[in-house]
Parts: C-alpha cells; structure tokens; sequence
C-alpha cells in the first residue's frame, strides 16, 4: 500500500532514502527531506507491507508528467516485486501524466512496465 508521507513518518523515510548512494550524507539528506516538506510539487510515499515500511517513492509532479527522483526498497524485501508495485501505484496516482525518470532511478524504472511512454 502506497501511503502519502507524513513527518511522523520522518525517520523511517529517512531510514529508507538512505539506501539511495547520494543520500547517505546525513546532511545531504536532510536537505532532501526538508525539499520534500516545503515544496508541494515534491512528493514522498512509503510503501507499508503488512505493519512495516518497506519502500520510499518520491516524485516532482509537473503538469503533465512526474519525474521519480527517489526510490528505495528496504534490502530484506528486495526481489518481491515492491519496487514494481511502487511505480504501479504511482503511475495510477499520477493519471495521464507521463513518467520520467533521474539517471540515478534510470535504469530500475527502464526495467517498469509503463502506462506512458517517457523516461
């Protein structure tokens, strides 16, 4: 299940945004955190498997596209699918919307089946 973030939520994100290579400077990613707080066309979701977090999800929404700048999966949950599942969930959220990527989130989405076309 994809839930919007929340700050109660904080450190397990930042748990999660950690996996990311770019962000396992703390205070590079506290910047990256506090990005997703204060501007509304950036957007944080967790994945939450049964009571757990297990995935982050977080996107520049545009008019009519959304670029996944950030993804992550908890490395005990990785090769279930959640990953998928996560753009799934998102391309659904975001609607007609085309979806793109970063060079660091590249190569996973390439991977994603896609509604639209665009990375």
């Amino acid at each position: 299940m994809l839930l919007r973030y929340k700050k109660s939520f904080e450190k397990i994100a930042m748990g999660l945004m950690s996996f990311m290579p770019k962000e396992r400077d703390l205070k590079v990613l506290q910047q990256t955190m506090q990005k997703y707080e204060d501007n509304p066309e950036w957007q944080l979701f967790l994945w939450k498997k049964g009571e757990d977090f297990v995935g982050l999800l977080g996107v520049e929404v545009e008019e009519g596209a959304f670029t996944i700048h950030h993804m992550s999966v908890n490395p005990s949950y990785r090769n279930e699918g959640i990953g998928h599942a996560m753009v799934e969930k998102i391309q659904q959220t975001m609607q007609d919307r085309e979806m793109r990527s970063t060079e660091e989130t590249r190569a996973f989405l390439e991977k994603c089946p896609q509604k639209k076309g665009g990375l």
